[in-house]
Protein backbone atom coordinates (compact mmCIF):
# COMPACT_ATOMS: atom_id res chain seq x y z
CA UNK A 1 0.00 0.00 0.00
CA UNK A 2 1.25 3.47 -0.89
CA UNK A 3 1.35 5.79 2.10
CA UNK A 4 1.18 9.57 1.83
CA UNK A 5 3.14 11.54 4.43
CA UNK A 6 1.47 14.86 5.20
CA UNK A 7 3.58 17.48 6.95
CA UNK A 8 2.36 20.07 9.45
CA UNK A 9 4.07 22.81 7.44
CA UNK A 10 1.85 22.00 4.46
CA UNK A 11 -1.32 22.03 6.55
CA UNK A 12 -0.51 25.24 8.42
CA UNK A 13 0.48 27.28 5.35
CA UNK A 14 -2.96 28.68 4.55
CA UNK A 15 -3.63 29.58 8.19
CA UNK A 16 -0.28 31.35 8.48
CA UNK A 17 -0.99 33.32 5.30
CA UNK A 18 -4.45 34.32 6.58
CA UNK A 19 -3.00 35.47 9.90
CA UNK A 20 -0.25 37.46 8.22
CA UNK A 21 -2.67 39.09 5.78
CA UNK A 22 -5.20 39.91 8.52
CA UNK A 23 -2.58 41.58 10.69
CA UNK A 24 -1.31 43.62 7.74
CA UNK A 25 -4.78 44.59 6.49
CA UNK A 26 -6.00 45.72 9.93
CA UNK A 27 -2.74 47.45 10.79
CA UNK A 28 -2.58 45.76 14.18
CA UNK A 29 0.23 44.28 16.26
CA UNK A 30 -1.23 41.76 18.71
CA UNK A 31 1.12 40.91 21.56
CA UNK A 32 1.55 37.37 22.89
CA UNK A 33 3.46 36.67 26.11
CA UNK A 34 4.75 33.17 26.76
CA UNK A 35 5.88 32.10 30.22
CA UNK A 36 8.67 29.53 30.53
CA UNK A 37 9.19 28.27 34.08
CA UNK A 38 10.87 24.96 33.35
CA UNK A 39 13.83 23.50 31.50
CA UNK A 40 11.86 20.81 29.68
CA UNK A 41 13.48 20.37 26.22
CA UNK A 42 10.11 20.02 24.49
CA UNK A 43 8.83 23.22 26.12
CA UNK A 44 11.99 25.10 25.15
CA UNK A 45 11.67 23.88 21.57
CA UNK A 46 8.00 24.88 21.49
CA UNK A 47 8.92 28.37 22.74
CA UNK A 48 11.56 28.75 20.03
CA UNK A 49 9.12 27.63 17.34
CA UNK A 50 6.47 30.03 18.62
CA UNK A 51 8.90 32.95 18.51
CA UNK A 52 9.98 32.13 14.96
CA UNK A 53 6.44 31.77 13.61
CA UNK A 54 5.22 34.95 15.32
CA UNK A 55 8.09 36.90 13.77
CA UNK A 56 7.10 35.62 10.33
CA UNK A 57 3.39 36.47 10.67
CA UNK A 58 3.64 39.83 12.42
CA UNK A 59 2.70 38.88 15.97
CA UNK A 60 4.75 40.51 18.73
CA UNK A 61 6.00 37.68 20.92
CA UNK A 62 7.74 38.06 24.26
CA UNK A 63 9.13 35.08 26.14
CA UNK A 64 9.28 35.69 29.88
CA UNK A 65 11.39 33.23 31.85
CA UNK A 66 10.91 32.91 35.58
CA UNK A 67 11.09 30.50 38.51
CA UNK A 68 7.98 28.43 38.87
CA UNK A 69 7.35 29.83 42.37
CA UNK A 70 7.09 33.31 40.82
CA UNK A 71 4.93 32.32 37.86
CA UNK A 72 1.53 33.08 39.37
CA UNK A 73 2.51 36.68 40.19
CA UNK A 74 3.95 37.16 36.72
CA UNK A 75 0.72 35.91 35.12
CA UNK A 76 -1.33 38.32 37.22
CA UNK A 77 0.91 41.18 36.05
CA UNK A 78 0.33 40.21 32.41
CA UNK A 79 -3.42 39.94 33.02
CA UNK A 80 -3.44 43.58 34.11
CA UNK A 81 -1.25 44.83 31.26
CA UNK A 82 -3.45 46.28 28.50
CA UNK A 83 -0.58 45.97 26.04
CA UNK A 84 -0.67 42.17 26.38
CA UNK A 85 -3.40 40.56 24.27
CA UNK A 86 -2.62 36.90 24.83
CA UNK A 87 -0.93 34.75 27.47
CA UNK A 88 0.37 31.20 27.28
CA UNK A 89 2.34 28.92 29.62
CA UNK A 90 4.77 26.25 28.58
CA UNK A 91 3.84 23.13 30.54
CA UNK A 92 4.63 21.15 32.60
CA UNK A 93 5.44 23.58 35.41
CA UNK A 94 4.76 21.61 38.58
CA UNK A 95 3.41 18.56 36.75
CA UNK A 96 0.38 18.14 38.99
CA UNK A 97 -2.94 19.79 39.86
CA UNK A 98 -1.12 23.04 40.50
CA UNK A 99 -0.69 23.31 36.73
CA UNK A 100 -4.48 23.16 36.40
CA UNK A 101 -4.71 25.98 38.93
CA UNK A 102 -2.29 28.08 36.87
CA UNK A 103 -4.46 27.55 33.80
CA UNK A 104 -7.23 29.35 35.67
CA UNK A 105 -5.00 32.20 36.81
CA UNK A 106 -4.79 33.32 33.17
CA UNK A 107 -7.61 35.77 32.45
CA UNK A 108 -10.16 34.28 30.06
CA UNK A 109 -9.95 37.37 27.83
CA UNK A 110 -6.24 36.59 27.23
CA UNK A 111 -6.22 32.79 27.36
CA UNK A 112 -4.95 31.86 23.88
CA UNK A 113 -4.57 28.22 24.90
CA UNK A 114 -8.24 27.87 25.85
CA UNK A 115 -7.41 26.03 29.07
CA UNK A 116 -9.19 28.13 31.71
CA UNK A 117 -12.35 26.77 33.32
CA UNK A 118 -14.77 28.81 31.21
CA UNK A 119 -13.46 27.53 27.90
CA UNK A 120 -12.96 23.96 29.09
CA UNK A 121 -16.49 23.83 30.54
CA UNK A 122 -17.98 25.17 27.31
CA UNK A 123 -15.96 22.71 25.23
CA UNK A 124 -17.03 19.67 27.24
CA UNK A 125 -20.66 20.80 27.12
CA UNK A 126 -20.42 21.58 23.39
CA UNK A 127 -21.17 25.28 23.89
CA UNK A 128 -19.57 26.91 20.89
CA UNK A 129 -20.21 30.62 21.57
CA UNK A 130 -19.49 32.98 24.45
CA UNK A 131 -22.57 35.15 23.91
CA UNK A 132 -26.28 34.61 23.27
CA UNK A 133 -26.04 36.48 19.97
CA UNK A 134 -23.45 33.90 18.81
CA UNK A 135 -21.00 36.55 17.62
CA UNK A 136 -18.05 35.43 19.77
CA UNK A 137 -16.75 31.91 19.29
CA UNK A 138 -15.23 30.06 22.22
CA UNK A 139 -11.47 29.55 22.38
CA UNK A 140 -10.53 25.90 21.79
CA UNK A 141 -7.30 24.37 23.20
CA UNK A 142 -4.59 24.74 20.54
CA UNK A 143 -3.28 21.21 20.01
CA UNK A 144 -6.71 19.51 20.00
CA UNK A 145 -7.91 22.18 17.58
CA UNK A 146 -4.80 21.65 15.45
CA UNK A 147 -5.48 17.92 15.21
CA UNK A 148 -9.06 18.62 14.13
CA UNK A 149 -7.73 20.90 11.39
CA UNK A 150 -5.38 18.11 10.33
CA UNK A 151 -8.31 15.69 10.13
CA UNK A 152 -10.30 18.20 8.08
CA UNK A 153 -7.36 18.76 5.75
CA UNK A 154 -6.87 15.06 4.98
CA UNK A 155 -10.61 14.45 4.53
CA UNK A 156 -11.58 12.53 7.65
CA UNK A 157 -14.41 14.98 8.29
CA UNK A 158 -17.33 14.50 5.87
CA UNK A 159 -18.21 17.99 4.63
CA UNK A 160 -21.48 16.73 3.14
CA UNK A 161 -22.89 16.03 6.60
CA UNK A 162 -24.14 18.85 8.87
CA UNK A 163 -21.84 20.42 11.45
CA UNK A 164 -21.71 18.36 14.63
CA UNK A 165 -22.12 15.10 12.75
CA UNK A 166 -19.24 15.12 10.26
CA UNK A 167 -17.40 12.24 11.97
CA UNK A 168 -20.42 9.95 11.89
CA UNK A 169 -19.31 6.38 11.34
CA UNK A 170 -15.65 7.08 12.13
CA UNK A 171 -13.84 5.05 14.79
CA UNK A 172 -10.92 6.98 16.28
CA UNK A 173 -8.40 5.99 18.94
CA UNK A 174 -6.47 8.65 20.89
CA UNK A 175 -3.49 7.27 22.84
CA UNK A 176 -3.19 10.07 25.40
CA UNK A 177 -5.70 11.32 27.97
CA UNK A 178 -3.95 14.38 29.35
CA UNK A 179 -6.12 17.29 30.46
CA UNK A 180 -4.33 19.57 27.98
CA UNK A 181 -4.63 17.48 24.81
CA UNK A 182 -5.96 13.94 24.98
CA UNK A 183 -9.20 14.33 26.93
CA UNK A 184 -10.26 17.59 25.22
CA UNK A 185 -9.51 16.05 21.82
CA UNK A 186 -11.59 12.96 22.56
CA UNK A 187 -14.49 15.16 23.65
CA UNK A 188 -14.31 17.36 20.55
CA UNK A 189 -14.21 14.34 18.23
CA UNK A 190 -17.18 12.75 20.01
CA UNK A 191 -19.09 16.03 19.86
CA UNK A 192 -18.58 15.91 16.09
CA UNK A 193 -20.16 12.45 15.89
CA UNK A 194 -17.15 10.13 16.14
CA UNK A 195 -16.83 7.00 18.24
CA UNK A 196 -13.65 7.64 20.20
CA UNK A 197 -11.49 5.31 22.26
CA UNK A 198 -9.39 7.29 24.74
CA UNK A 199 -6.34 5.41 26.01
CA UNK A 200 -4.02 6.05 28.93
CA UNK A 201 -2.03 3.96 31.38
CA UNK A 202 -5.18 3.23 33.40
CA UNK A 203 -7.18 1.75 30.54
CA UNK A 204 -9.61 2.61 27.76
CA UNK A 205 -12.60 4.94 27.94
CA UNK A 206 -15.16 5.40 25.20
CA UNK A 207 -16.31 8.90 24.27
CA UNK A 208 -19.53 8.98 22.26
CA UNK A 209 -22.42 11.22 21.23
CA UNK A 210 -25.05 11.58 23.94
CA UNK A 211 -28.75 10.89 23.53
CA UNK A 212 -31.96 12.46 24.81
CA UNK A 213 -31.33 15.56 26.90
CA UNK A 214 -27.59 15.13 26.37
CA UNK A 215 -27.78 14.82 22.61
CA UNK A 216 -25.60 17.87 22.01
CA UNK A 217 -22.69 16.80 24.20
CA UNK A 218 -20.52 13.73 24.52
CA UNK A 219 -20.72 11.00 27.11
CA UNK A 220 -17.96 8.82 28.59
CA UNK A 221 -18.02 5.21 29.74
CA UNK A 222 -15.39 2.90 31.16
CA UNK A 223 -14.52 -0.25 29.21
CA UNK A 224 -12.52 -3.43 29.68
CA UNK A 225 -11.05 -3.05 26.22
CA UNK A 226 -7.32 -3.20 25.47
CA UNK A 227 -5.23 -1.80 22.63
CA UNK A 228 -5.39 -5.13 20.82
CA UNK A 229 -9.18 -4.82 20.76
CA UNK A 230 -9.51 -1.28 19.46
CA UNK A 231 -6.52 -0.47 17.22
CA UNK A 232 -7.44 -3.05 14.54
CA UNK A 233 -10.92 -1.52 14.14
CA UNK A 234 -9.84 2.14 14.21
CA UNK A 235 -10.04 4.28 11.07
CA UNK A 236 -7.76 6.85 12.69
CA UNK A 237 -5.10 6.35 15.37
CA UNK A 238 -3.71 9.46 17.09
CA UNK A 239 -0.75 9.16 19.46
CA UNK A 240 0.73 11.59 21.97
CA UNK A 241 2.76 9.63 24.51
CA UNK A 242 5.55 11.85 25.92
CA UNK A 243 8.10 9.05 26.11
CA UNK A 244 10.91 8.05 23.72
CA UNK A 245 10.36 4.41 24.63
CA UNK A 246 6.71 4.11 23.62
CA UNK A 247 5.97 2.56 20.24
CA UNK A 248 2.53 1.51 19.06
CA UNK A 249 2.88 -1.88 17.32
CA UNK A 250 2.37 -1.60 13.57
CA UNK A 251 1.02 -5.17 13.60
CA UNK A 252 -2.13 -3.93 15.37
CA UNK A 253 -2.98 -1.29 12.76
CA UNK A 254 -5.59 -2.00 10.12
CA UNK A 255 -4.73 -1.65 6.44
CA UNK A 256 -5.32 1.92 5.26
CA UNK A 257 -5.39 3.48 8.71
CA UNK A 258 -4.71 7.18 9.14
CA UNK A 259 -1.87 7.59 11.66
CA UNK A 260 -1.23 10.93 13.38
CA UNK A 261 1.46 11.62 15.98
CA UNK A 262 1.47 14.76 18.14
CA UNK A 263 4.10 13.70 20.65
CA UNK A 264 7.58 15.21 20.56
CA UNK A 265 8.70 11.60 20.19
CA UNK A 266 7.84 9.17 17.39
CA UNK A 267 5.15 6.93 18.89
CA UNK A 268 4.73 4.79 15.77
CA UNK A 269 7.21 2.16 14.68
CA UNK A 270 9.39 2.87 11.66
CA UNK A 271 7.32 0.57 9.44
CA UNK A 272 4.02 2.39 10.11
CA UNK A 273 3.81 3.38 6.43
CA UNK A 274 3.41 -0.26 5.45
CA UNK A 275 -0.09 -0.16 6.99
CA UNK A 276 -1.08 3.52 6.91
CA UNK A 277 -2.65 5.28 3.93
CA UNK A 278 -1.82 8.68 5.45
CA UNK A 279 0.84 9.42 8.04
CA UNK A 280 1.19 12.76 9.86
CA UNK A 281 4.42 12.66 11.91
CA UNK A 282 3.83 15.90 13.85
CA UNK A 283 1.34 18.75 14.27
CA UNK A 284 3.46 21.43 15.96
CA UNK A 285 3.29 24.04 13.20
CA UNK A 286 -0.49 23.69 13.04
CA UNK A 287 -0.69 24.10 16.83
CA UNK A 288 1.19 27.40 16.64
CA UNK A 289 -1.06 28.57 13.81
CA UNK A 290 -4.11 27.84 15.98
CA UNK A 291 -2.42 29.69 18.85
CA UNK A 292 -2.06 32.78 16.67
CA UNK A 293 -5.60 32.35 15.36
CA UNK A 294 -6.90 32.33 18.93
CA UNK A 295 -4.79 35.42 19.67
CA UNK A 296 -6.35 37.37 16.79
CA UNK A 297 -9.81 36.36 17.97
CA UNK A 298 -9.11 37.55 21.52
CA UNK A 299 -7.55 40.77 20.20
CA UNK A 300 -10.77 41.50 18.31
CA UNK A 301 -12.89 40.77 21.41
CA UNK A 302 -10.74 43.10 23.52
CA UNK A 303 -10.91 45.85 20.90
CA UNK A 304 -14.70 45.55 20.64
CA UNK A 305 -15.05 45.76 24.42
CA UNK A 306 -12.99 48.96 24.47
CA UNK A 307 -15.15 50.49 21.72
CA UNK A 308 -18.35 49.56 23.54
Amino acid sequence: MSCKTVLAKEISASYRDDIKNTIKAKGICPKLVGFLANKDPAAVKYAESTAKTCAETGVEFELRKCEREDLEDRIVEANRDEKVHGIMIYYPVFGDRQDQYLQNVVDATKDVEGLCHRYIYNMYHNIRFLDNEQTKKCIIPCTPLAIIKVLEYIGVYNAILPYGNRLHGRVITVVNRSEIVGRPLAALLANDGGKVHSVDINGVQEFYRGTGLRLKQHQVRETNLELKDIIPISDVVITGVPSPGYKLPTSLLREGVIAINFSTFKNFEDDVKEKASIYVPSVGKVTIAMLERNLLRLHDYQLNNQEN
